[in-house]
């Protein structure tokens, strides 16, 4: 099947067999599609739990509003984003930079010159900045697992504060923003399995400006 085909075979999966496990390579190849994914100057501003622990997950549906996915799906991944972009994060990050590339004098300025621009910003527009950049990871991850015919659901309907006290993300500089469930589709029982897919019409999407 071609990529699209397979965009069009995937759907928001809303009921999980509970018996089938993603296997690990595929599971391997996700992760690395979101890591792949591209951000904002490079800094992926956010981190990815994979959350199996039975105990944690039944908690998280609990506050996600009752959300069977969280239980039934193979595997959670949670996406949170850096509660602010400072020096002790973003260091890291040209940190590795240097390693990767080699030390340079415009590595060395390009630093200073963004850490003193978020710097000016405060902590929430720059968490608001991180969350927009763990969605392209988020989507990146959908496509993948499309690709791989994995069936997956991006989920925000979530209480965050819940989210970040179950997993201790606090201490962790960190803050949820998204999650994706992995699994495979219960075909017998999901009431939006066989539904045909709703998309907007080109037309009404697309403009082109000359």
């Amino acid at each position: 099947m071609s990529f699209l085909s397979q965009l069009n075979w995937r759907y928001a999966t809303k009921t999980y067999d509970a018996s089938k496990k993603v296997p690990q390579d595929k599971l391997d190849q996700i992760l690395e599609a979101i890591r792949m994914a591209p951000s904002s100057s490079g800094f992926q501003p956010y981190d990815v739990l994979v959350v199996t622990n039975p105990a944690i997950r039944e908690k998280l549906r609990a506050a996600a509003f009752g959300q069977p996915q969280l239980t039934e799906a193979s595997h959670v991944l949670v996406f949170a984003a850096w509660d602010n972009i400072h020096e002790g994060n973003l260091g890291k990050v040209f940190d590795n930079m240097a390693a990767t590339r080699g030390a340079s004098d415009s590595l060395t300025e390009r630093r200073k010159s963004s850490l003193e621009n978020f710097a000016g910003k405060s902590p929430e527009q720059n968490f608001a900045h991180a969350a927009q950049q763990a969605f392209i990871g988020l989507g990146f991850g959908l496509a993948a697992a499309a690709e791989l015919q994995v069936d997956s659901t991006g989920m925000g309907g979530f209480n965050p504060a819940q989210f970040d006290e179950i997993l201790g993300l606090k201490e962790k500089g960190l803050r949820s923003v998204a999650v994706m469930a992995l699994g495979y589709r219960d075909g017998a029982n999901d009431w939006l399995v066989n539904l045909k897919k709703v998309r907007r019409p080109k037309v009404d999407m697309f403009h082109e400006v000359k």
